[in-house]
């Protein structure tokens, strides 16, 4: 992708920690919405990135260190959950967001930002969360197996490719061409990206959701759950569960949609983020 990609989307960046942070954002006013992304990058938000800002919101997609468009390097220690949530209060801080705050994440960055909102790190007015991890779904059974450090790093480039480009085959559904599947690997042709990933991977682990739960049966902060029927593995039973556990939560299901449902219906997605984010 280029520095502009697409109606009124840009890629900007900041600096976070001496490092370079990108992000992507559109509009120029409004209230802003941060959107954090998991195992992939902040390619997952772009197909709605445009609809947010004509419902008269800024939306921020951020790039995790190590991951997209990103500077620095995620390692086992600043991959963690806690971690991430921390710098990413620094990123707001970089940028003079002023609060509050509408907050989004997908995948490990719903993880992210559930715990932002459990431990008041930055002003939420309201949470949604798109096919996130939750409870006790999370790794994945592929992303388990790196947990074993060793076994991780006979890994070799082509190999690291080879999977991921199978993962996200299977996570856009329908929505996989050749070019689209291109895009998202794109970053990981970086050494550096790849290592990032690995320790995200490496860093997962249940119980940084599952002791949150207290705090989040606790919130009153209104939260909404967007989610592809057909995810495999963070499935649509764990957001009813936390539907109903979880007070002033609503669910919206995708049908025929998969892990990534920006890109299976964006437009369903983007209203039905747009209409939470203003209401």
């Amino acid at each position: 992708m280029g520095e502009t990609t697409g109606t009124d989307v840009r890629r900007a960046a900041v600096q976070v920690d001496g490092e370079t942070a990108g992000y992507l954002t559109a509009g120029q006013d409004g209230p802003a919405v941060l959107l954090l992304h998991g195992t992939y990058w902040s390619r997952v938000w772009l197909p709605v990135l445009s609809h947010l800002a004509e419902a008269g919101l800024r939306p921020f997609a951020v790039d995790f260190p190590g991951m997209g468009r990103s500077g620095g390097e995620l390692t086992l220690e600043t991959a963690t959950v806690p971690a991430l949530a921390e710098w990413t209060a620094r990123f707001v801080s970089a940028l003079k967001i002023p609060g509050p705050i509408a907050l989004a994440g997908h995948d490990i960055g719903g993880a992210v930002a559930q715990h932002l909102l459990a431990h008041d790190q930055l002003e939420i007015s309201r949470l949604a969360l798109v096919n996130s991890v939750t409870y006790d779904s999370w790794p994945a059974p592929h992303v388990a197996r790196l947990l074993d450090r060793e076994a991780s790093a006979p890994t070799t480039g082509d190999e690291f490719l080879a999977a991921r480009r199978q993962a996200v085959t299977t996570d856009l559904a329908g929505a996989a061409t050749e070019q689209v599947i291109a895009e998202y690997l794109e970053p990981w042709a970086d050494p550096r990206g790849r290592r990032s990933w690995l320790a995200m991977a490496g860093a997962a682990e249940s119980r940084y959701t599952l002791d949150l739960v207290p705090a989040l049966q606790r919130s009153t902060t209104p939260k909404s759950l967007i989610w592809g029927e057909d995810d495999a593995f963070e499935k649509v039973e764990y957001a009813e569960k936390f539907a109903l556990e979880i007070p002033r939560t609503t669910l919206i299901r995708v049908p025929e949609a998969s892990h990534i449902p920006t890109e299976n219906s964006p437009g369903l997605i983007a209203r039905a983020l747009a209409d939470f984010f203003t209401t």
